[in-house]
């Protein structure tokens, strides 16, 4: 009875969007890559790099939304690496991506500790504060869940719309699609292969590390390490759970912040009696099972992993 309490209160699921709001952006983000062809495994270290550069960014003076677009750019500049790296040189995607994480969350406490090399706790910050938009925020149970959250959290789930109109309303999102699967194709029709997905990279690099931001500039009020947590290999968990599709990618990312939000909820009902591991695993764990039982019917990207080569058939 309890745990049904739980998952009928208001508190919980607006907890659970709360939560799922990171890994909205870098799902979105991880989305863009792998439609295009590419998978990004960089997506930890970017959202380190984006926490970092964001929260930085305020704590100079620039703002909170100056903060998130000099993390979305910073997110950017890694893409941009990785893209070159895997898609005109042609390198491994998996050795390159992993280089970027390294690379990134290096670079980004490197950074923290050059600025700020007397300081035992990070300076806190002024993130954004809960919305109260007047009459939406008053609908019952949907007002305090949706109406309550964040700017960043309405940003994350407008991207969710954007990111769908594009993929399945545009040409661009047509010739996205196309040269994450038959990239000759892209070519013949005189489109740059090369353009559009380091382009993609770029983009999806940019909402992977304002995923980051919006852990120092939403969620916490500072940086510090460990904060990511592994939400970046969570996201390309979660792509694959949605079949490359934004909505189900969207309702992944909720189901994981649930999972979360009430493992929080469940150790305070019956901590004493059960060890707190078990609670901290346990969304990752129900993550697993739900990703085995999607992806046995995935459709991916066919040119996915697949390095292309101007010229070559």
């Amino acid at each position: 009875m309890d745990i049904l309490q739980i998952l009928l209160s208001e508190s919980f699921w607006a907890a659970s969007l709360r939560i799922a709001t990171p890994l909205i952006f870098g799902v979105m983000g991880a989305l863009l890559c792998e439609k295009s062809g590419v998978l990004n495994l960089g997506i930890e270290g970017i959202f380190a790099a984006g926490a970092m550069c964001g929260w930085m960014a305020v704590w100079l003076g620039a703002g909170l939304w100056g903060g998130a677009l000099i993390a979305a750019l910073a997110g950017a500049f890694f893409g941009l690496i990785h893209g070159i790296l895997t898609v005109p040189l042609g390198l491994s995607q998996h050795v390159s991506g992993l280089g970027v994480t390294l690379f990134a969350t290096s670079l980004s406490y490197f950074t923290y500790r050059t600025a700020l090399p007397n300081v035992s706790s990070p300076p806190r910050i002024e993130p954004f504060r809960a919305l109260d938009i007047p009459l939406l925020s008053d609908i019952p149970f949907l007002g305090p869940v949706l109406f309550q959250q964040t700017a960043m959290t309405m940003l994350a789930l407008l991207v969710v719309g954007l990111v769908w109109y594009v993929l399945n309303r545009t040409a661009l999102g047509v010739a996205l699609q196309a040269v994450g699967d038959n990239p000759d194709s892209v070519d013949a029709q005189g489109l740059s292969v090369y353009g559009l997905r380091i382009g993609a990279v770029m983009v999806g690099s940019s909402l992977m590390a304002l995923g980051g931001a919006f852990l120092t500039m939403s969620a916490f009020d500072a940086f510090f390490f460990g904060m990511v947590n592994g939400r970046g290999w969570i996201c390309i968990a979660l792509v694959i759970f949605a079949s490359w599709k934004p909505g189900k990618a969207l309702l992944g990312a909720l189901l994981f912040g649930a999972f979360d939000a009430l493992q929080v909820r469940l150790q305070t009902e019956v901590g004493a009696m059960v060890p707190g591991q078990v609670f901290l695993m346990a969304p990752y764990v129900l993550s697993i099972i739900a990703l085995v039982v999607a992806a046995r019917k995935a459709e991916y990207p066919r040119a996915l992993l697949t390095p292309w080569f101007k010229g070559q058939r």
